[in-house]
């Protein structure tokens, strides 16, 4: 049996990792979720928490993050390729989660369900599609930096599709907690209970246009590099 590169090997265990724990988050959140009856989120008060559920909850949002960062370290021992794998790990993981959380509970019914998406450090809203899209732009960048790193020196062009890829993720942020901050100046128990009605979806796919800016260029790269070795 032939043995898979190093590289290809790393990027397959990761996967492994993430899908684990996609199924343990899915997991998690479902019986959170039955436990308040809020296995559809999108209903009046979708989050009532109370107690020391809530602490524990924003802790294990947190404490996700960290599982997803320090898999990247491990797997890798350049930085570049640390956070290639971490947004493999991540990519793979939001995916699953709702593959996983639609075998568990039939939810989500359609990629346009709204769903919460993250508490920290307000309420995330959008729907199922709007993720798993960042997801997948995740998983195609982390394979590309991790599998074909370049070892180049920095050009313009990199930092200049980092700086429009930062510009995304700070929009997509707005667009997810457009709602959240608008009644943030009312205290976080209103923010809990806000209910947003309409998606800004050409916002949001200006930002996940401008995020997939490096993906852009890497590919660029390759493409250029192996025309000029034929």
């Amino acid at each position: 049996m032939k043995r898979l590169p190093r590289e290809r090997l790393r990027w397959v265990v990761v996967v492994v990792f993430a899908i684990g724990m996609a199924w343990v988050e899915a997991a998690s959140v479902y019986y959170l979720r039955a436990m308040i009856d809020r296995v559809d989120p999108y209903q009046v008060n979708p989050m009532p928490i109370r107690g020391v559920l809530g602490p524990v909850e924003l802790v294990r949002e947190a404490a996700t993050l960290v599982m997803l960062l320090t898999v990247g370290m491990l797997a890798a021992r350049t930085w570049p390729k640390r956070l290639g794998y971490t947004a493999i790990a991540f990519g793979v993981w939001d995916i699953f989660y709702y593959a996983f959380l639609r075998i568990i509970c039939d939810w989500p019914k359609s990629l346009l369900d709204w769903d919460i998406l993250f508490l920290l450090p307000l309420p995330w809203w959008g729907p199922v599609l709007a993720p798993v899209s960042i997801a997948a732009l995740m998983i195609v960048w982390g394979t590309l930096a991790s599998q074909f790193p370049d070892r180049r020196a920095t050009t313009s062009l990199t930092w200049t599709s980092w700086g429009l890829n930062a510009l995304g993720i700070a929009l997509a942020l707005y667009v997810f907690m457009a709602d959240s901050l608008r009644t943030v100046h009312q205290g976080f128990d209103v923010t809990r209970h806000v209910l947003p009605s309409t998606f800004n979806w050409a916002v949001f796919c200006l930002a996940l246009t401008l995020m997939a800016a490096p993906v852009a260029q890497i590919g660029w790269r390759l493409r250029r590099y192996s025309v000029a070795d034929r």
